[in-house]
């Protein structure tokens, strides 16, 4: 199956075959509905520079062609993922910069008021203020926490960030970070940086985006290490992640073992592939229903009480 090009899904194709395509997945499973753990809501402003840089193929793209499949205003993209069956999304949203962490908690605790089938999500940055703003986003009620190592350029375990890193860890809320070198490397990427941090909170609840691609190996043994930390699926095992960073076949019996810690991701809008891609590249990985079950479903339920 050709996960690339594909042309972007309009309203009466999600409706209809592709959103029937996603329920007929989780359907046959005895699922009422998915958990997906990475999906991108961030100011209207903020989101259309970052299609414009996967438009113009960024270095931090690994150069590839990234046509955005769901190029749709905010209402309609929360609204296909409702069509999907998507009962828990998050907005996965991040700084560049300092000063910028603090705007954006606010513009998504709005969003999680208007939008109760998203997980409430806020982010931080290496910074003066950090613990503060990020205690006041839990005491708002934040969920998860979204942290981008390649795209902030900064160390994960800088000192500005370890009273944040110990608050969510005591708080017991889930931080999915992108620590991984895919799909191309930054100056603090890899296991390293996130080794040194887990050494420090050793009970804080990290989800590994893209199942850490493509460290994939050095990120499972973190988490067979620490039983907090947790991979989410997004783009990985695709056809058009596996061009890039194959995952490793000898490591498989590995997710079945920790199968009750991998998390559905998706990337959603953001991907240059229709939804179900993600879906079936899990199954095509043939280990079993009840995988299946708990990562597009039970461990992101269990995990956030839904």
């Amino acid at each position: 199956m050709n996960d690339h090009p594909t042309p972007a899904a309009g309203p009466d194709r999600a409706t209809g075959a592709e959103a029937a395509e996603v329920r007929r997945f989780w359907g046959g499973l005895g699922l009422p509905g998915l958990v997906d753990v990475h999906t991108h809501f961030m100011p209207e402003s903020v989101l259309r520079k970052v299609w414009e840089y996967f438009d113009a193929l960024g270095p931090l793209t690994g150069g590839l062609s990234w046509p955005i499949t769901y190029r749709h205003e905010e209402a309609e993209r929360a609204r296909l993922l409702r069509e999907f069956g998507v009962r828990a999304f998050t907005s996965m949203l991040y700084p560049h910069k300092p000063g910028m962490a603090r705007w954006l908690n606010g513009w998504a605790a709005g969003f999680a008021r208007r939008t109760p089938d998203c997980l409430h999500t806020a982010t931080l940055y290496p910074e003066p203020g950090v613990e503060a703003y990020v205690r006041e986003a839990v005491e708002e009620g934040a969920r998860v926490f979204k942290a981008h190592v390649q795209v902030g350029a900064y160390d994960p375990a800088d000192e500005l960030l370890d009273p944040a890193w110990g608050l969510l860890a005591e708080a017991r809320v889930p931080v999915v970070i992108h620590c991984g070198s895919g799909p191309a490397p930054g100056k603090h990427t890899g296991p390293e940086p996130i080794a040194r941090v887990l050494a420090r909170h050793p009970r804080l609840r990290l989800i590994v985006a893209h199942m850490g691609m493509p460290e994939y190996e050095e990120f499972l043994d973190l988490a067979e290490r620490y039983p907090q930390v947790r991979l989410d699926t997004t783009m990985s095992f695709t056809d058009f992640a596996e061009r890039l960073a194959p995952f490793p076949a000898a490591a498989l019996p590995r997710l079945v073992a920790l199968g009750d810690r991998i998390l559905l991701g998706s990337d959603f809008p953001n991907l240059p592939y229709p939804y179900i891609r993600q879906l079936q590249a899990l199954e095509r990985l043939d280990l079993g229903p009840r995988w299946l079950r708990a990562v597009c479903h039970d461990n992101g339920a269990r995990l956030f009480g839904l």
